[in-house]
Parts: structure tokens; C-alpha cells; sequence
């Protein structure tokens, strides 16, 4: 991966996992102390939450190079394609990159499994991307 570190791609699976996590509430005003609730509301989607925000906005930051290797990393993960076919995939993903991608890569339920595959695949770990960061 020339264009987009393995620690962004970390952090865009961190993201995509608290998002994945989240569930619609049952009330829209709780009003109940996060104690009392052992911590579960966190996991609540109210409309003002942050973490779809904090996703997007870390999408929205790549240049046009790292959007295409992420989505790339995307076809790895979902066994489209192979590390040998690195360029390949980097080519599809270039030709399939519009303003719609981010859109795309917001709307994928998978998202998370597939760049933390496509990572492995690639020979990356975030467990070894952490580690550098420390």
C-alpha cells in the first residue's frame, strides 16, 4: 500500500465497528443516569450522536489515492481479489471511484470485516499498526 497507512485503515475499522455496534433506542429522552445503566446507553443511535460523523469524516479526509487503495483493500477482503492481484484491484477501484463512493463505503455493513481482512491479506495487522503507534 503506497498511498493510505495501515494505522488510517485501522482507525476507519475502529470507526466502522462503533457504528456497525450502534442500535436505535427505545426512548428518545432516556433520562437515565449511564451508572444506572451499566454503560449500554453508548451503544444507543440518538440523532446527535458523533459516531456516523467521526466515520464519515474520517472517509471524507482521504485524497483520491487513499479512497482508491481503501476500496481496494475493500476487494481483497471480500476474496475478489488476491495480494498477487494488488494492481488489478487498485485499477477496479480507480475506474469504480465517483462521488458516490464514499456513500458506498458509509453503506456497507461489512465494511469493517472487509478492510480487516484485506488488511491481513495485504500482510498488515492493526494489532501491529497500534503497536508502532505506541
Amino acid at each position: 500500500m503506497e498511498n493510505i497507512s495501515s494505522e488510517e485503515v485501522c482507525f476507519i475499522i475502529l470507526k466502522a465497528r462503533e457504528v456497525n455496534a450502534k442500535t436505535d433506542p427505545e426512548f428518545l429522552d432516556p433520562a437515565s443516569n449511564p451508572a444506572d445503566d451499566g454503560g449500554r446507553e453508548i451503544l444507543l443511535d440518538y440523532p446527535d450522536d458523533a459516531t456516523d460523523q467521526e466515520l464519515t469524516a474520517s472517509l471524507e479526509r482521504l485524497n483520491e489515492g487513499e479512497l482508491t487503495e481503501l476500496l481496494a483493500l475493500v476487494t481483497v477482503g471480500r476474496g475478489d481479489f488476491t495480494k498477487e492481484e494488488w494492481p488489478e484491484a487498485i485499477r477496479q477501484a480507480s475506474d469504480f471511484m465517483d462521488e458516490a463512493t464514499l456513500r458506498y463505503l458509509l453503506d456497507l455493513p461489512l465494511l469493517a470485516d472487509y478492510l480487516e481482512e484485506g488488511l491481513s491479506q495485504m500482510g498488515f495487522s492493526c494489532e501491529d499498526a497500534w503497536e508502532q503507534r505506541l
